[in-house]
């Protein structure tokens, strides 16, 4: 199966093998929100993968 190459870029791989992403909701809307709110959004979050997915989305994995 080939990778996912456009879901594949917005990971980020750290050194101990944790998968990060942007967390959701940050793309428009963001007005209203506080700004501890909006900061928040900024930091990457956890991402959650089964060895199925990571087979799919990461290279080598």
């Amino acid at each position: 199966m080939k990778t996912n190459k456009s879901y594949t870029k917005r990971l980020k791989i750290t050194k101990n093998g944790k998968i990060l992403g942007r967390k959701v909701g940050q793309g428009h809307f963001n007005a209203k929100v506080t700004g501890t709110k909006r900061i928040a959004k900024r930091r990457m979050q956890s991402v959650a993968m089964t060895n199925k997915q990571k087979a799919r989305f990461l290279p080598g994995k």
